[in-house]
């Protein structure tokens, strides 16, 4: 009889190919000088060995959600990794016209794990999408183009490999309701942890972080201390590193699970195994999660603060001697970031409920600025540790709602147009940039005010991220193109509850 299928046991086999078990398998210890490679054979006799009954083929469409179809068992040969299985690319947002809709998914060996949700035993890969005519991977692909970002990074000499750390912050909700009709519209959440149940009849406990005041509480302020272990749990066990996890600033159930960094593209598909897994354990405890950056007026949004580096030949980049142990090359970065800013908007904060959250004067870092540990700045630098491998910059103004491949990649190649033009980012700001006079506030950029400023940016701001071919100009247009018709009009054209408050009686 095969061996009990777990996930562990999954990446033991993986970790060890096979040999005698290791005391700390591979993904129990992802630094930056340790990958996992795993040869399609490894997956394929795993799977069979081991009474794998699915295998789950995704992908991430352009906007940044996982797509996936399934095979048995049966189907999975090593032909997989290297020819792939067609669909139909016809409807996937942004993709192929019906008349130009055949696709191949190229399964990646190295992203294999289990589907801790499923209850036949699933094991999951995600590929690459490849143009079955062409020959040639999908320009359209996010995965792909954050793997061009990658290579284009080694092609330039600069660096060798690209750390990205992302701090993805979300709220886990007890319900949501909400439509949108041509007479009607609304929305209504609820969580039992929101302040606004405090006045509830029946049995009531009292203890409510109030707004704006989530961050850190024990229990019984936080209820949710257990939904979070679990989701730690199954991302450890699907081979996700995690430093720590909390209770976040607003009221409700907002939380933070914080990932240990990685290689660009494979920090990318850890954000999206990550959002999977907290979205299926909220259910699984009869609540739902989302990682709209603003579902509460009046309280904290969701960011995802992104923490960055450049290294070579094992070496970091970023420290020097420079402001707060900086180097001229991490200087230069930053003055890509905050140069690039409005146009980097259009995929980091890719929503138009993304600038409910950029609002000058409440908690979003709006401010086109850097500096040493203040969070009110675009850009801060972490000083937890004075050593130069933990030398890196933050970038703080991303919202969980990005593709992190295209987010991750556009954000690679505006700071890398920062250090090829030397593009200085001015003077750090020390102070606290929520309250700064008139005279100073003047000085300093913000980010855009609207999803239509951005996607304006980027249309005209674009040569940074064609430079080697990573991104294209068909995607760049593809991607001003729908979202100004399927989301930025779908909002414009429809009136909002707060319009009849204001206006219904004039």
């Amino acid at each position: 009889m095969p061996k009990t299928l777990t996930p562990e046991l999954i990446e033991k086999t993986f970790a060890t190919n096979g040999h005698k078990e290791k005391e700390k398998p591979v993904t129990m210890k992802m630094t930056p000088s340790r990958e996992t490679n795993r040869s399609p054979r490894e997956v394929v006799e795993f799977a069979r060995k081991n009474a794998v009954e699915m295998v789950d083929l995704r992908f991430v469409d352009m906007l940044g959600q996982w797509q996936h179809f399934a095979i048995p068992t049966g189907e999975l040969n090593e032909a997989l990794f290297k020819e792939g299985s067609g669909f139909d690319g016809s409807s996937i947002r942004g993709w192929q016209a019906i008349n130009d809709s055949d696709m191949l998914v190229v399964a990646d060996a190295n992203t294999a794990h289990m589907d801790p949700f499923t209850k036949i035993p699933t094991l999951v890969l995600t590929g690459n999408v490849k143009d079955p005519v062409r020959g040639a991977n999908y320009t359209r692909d996010p995965r792909w183009i954050a793997q061009k970002a990658e290579t284009h990074l080694v092609k330039t000499g600069i660096a060798d490999v690209s750390y990205f750390g992302p701090e993805a912050e979300f709220f886990i909700f007890d319900s949501v309701r909400f439509d949108q009709t041509a007479q009607a519209g609304f929305y209504f959440l609820d969580s039992e942890e929101g302040i606004w149940n405090s006045g509830k009849e029946g049995p009531n406990s009292g203890y409510r972080p109030r707004h704006k005041e989530g961050y850190f509480p024990v229990a019984p302020l936080d209820t949710q201390e257990d939904i979070r272990a679990e989701m730690v749990r199954e991302m450890e066990k699907a081979g996700i590193v995690i430093e720590k996890q909390h209770h976040e600033v607003a009221t409700a159930g907002q939380a933070e699970i914080d990932m240990r960094f990685d290689s660009l593209t494979r920090m990318a598909d850890r954000v999206m195994l990550y959002k999977y897994i907290v979205k299926n354990v909220a259910r699984r405890y009869g609540k739902t999660a989302t990682f709209m950056p603003k579902p509460i007026f009046g309280d904290n949004g969701s960011g995802m603060h992104t923490h960055q580096s450049l290294w070579k030949k094992g070496a970091p980049l970023f420290a020097g001697s420079e402001y707060a142990g900086l180097s001229k090359t991490c200087l230069y970065y930053i003055g890509g970031i905050l140069k690039h800013a409005y146009a980097l908007a259009a995929f980091t904060n890719p929503t138009t409920n993304s600038y409910k959250r950029l609002t000058p004067g409440y908690e979003a870092p709006v401010n086109l600025a850097y500096s040493s540990r203040n969070r009110s700045a675009g850009v801060r630098i972490p000083v937890y540790f004075d050593k130069p491998a933990a030398k890196r910059i933050e970038v703080r103004f991303p919202d969980p709602t990005a593709n992190p491949y295209l987010a991750f990649a556009a954000m690679l190649m505006a700071g890398l147009d920062g250090i090829k033009n030397k593009i200085e980012p001015g003077a750090a700001l020390e102070k606290d940039l929520y309250h700064l006079t008139g005279a100073e506030a003047s000085g300093v950029k913000q980010m855009p005010g609207s999803l239509t400023e951005a996607l304006d940016a980027l249309e005209k701001d674009h040569q940074f991220l064609l430079e080697g071919e990573v991104f294209t100009k068909d995607l760049v247009e593809t991607w001003i193109d729908y979202k100004r018709a399927k989301e930025v009009d779908f909002v414009r054209l429809r009136p909002t509850p707060a319009e009849f408050f204001l206006y219904y009686d004039n």
